[in-house]
């Protein structure tokens, strides 16, 4: 009877052996899609191993220094560009209060070249003259003379022409009126007479 059980059993599992019932194929995609998973999931841990927390701190501080850098060249730019308007409006603010001065300042060297035999007069015109002068200096304008220089349309303007052997081209033989400028604003271009265009 124990010879019986055990050649029962034997074909039981003789029949298992040879009836293995294959994989359906959605088993058999669920199966290598786990595979896959655990491949990838090791790959990854070798390959992009997770920031660790010094990592995620330093690239949230290059992220913070790159924002104060861009920050401060940006009010650096606005800086230098306020400076540069305040500068401007103040030589064009300058610049059209001297325009209006000009001709008592030119009337005041006029007075000074007249003759005269009274010296205290003379003397007084000149001191006023020389104080104006001053003045206009520490406001940063510039008196434009350029009697003897080539002619430059830049900072004068030819109210006439003549021929001149002693002079050379484009020389600027008269000035009928001194131009003055601040900085690189003309206030007013110089009137000249031209040699030799």
């Amino acid at each position: 009877m124990a010879n019986d059980n055990e050649k029962d059993l034997e074909e039981v599992i003789d029949e298992t052996e040879n009836n293995d019932v294959e994989d359906t194929p959605c088993e058999k995609a669920v199966d290598d899609n786990n595979d896959n998973n655990d491949n990838n999931t090791e790959n990854k841990t070798e390959n992009e191993a997770e920031p660790t927390a010094e990592e995620k701190l330093q690239k949230e501080l290059d992220e913070q220094k790159d924002k104060y850098m861009r920050l401060a060249a940006e009010y650096d730019n606005f800086r230098k560009r306020s400076a540069k308007e305040r500068l401007d409006i103040s030589n064009t603010t300058i610049g059209n209060t001297i325009s209006e001065i000009l001709p008592v300042f030119d009337n005041f060297e006029r007075a000074l070249n007249a003759e005269t035999t009274d010296e205290k007069y003379k003397s007084g015109v000149e001191m006023i003259f020389n104080q104006f002068y001053d003045t206009l200096k520490k406001l940063g304008v510039e008196i434009i003379d350029p009697l003897g220089e080539t002619f430059d349309p830049n900072i004068a303007n030819a109210v006439n022409q003549i021929e001149d052997d002693k002079l050379g081209e484009n020389e600027v033989a008269q000035v009928f009126q001194k131009g003055y400028k601040i900085g690189d604003k003309i206030i007013r271009y110089a009137m000249v007479v031209v040699a030799n265009p």
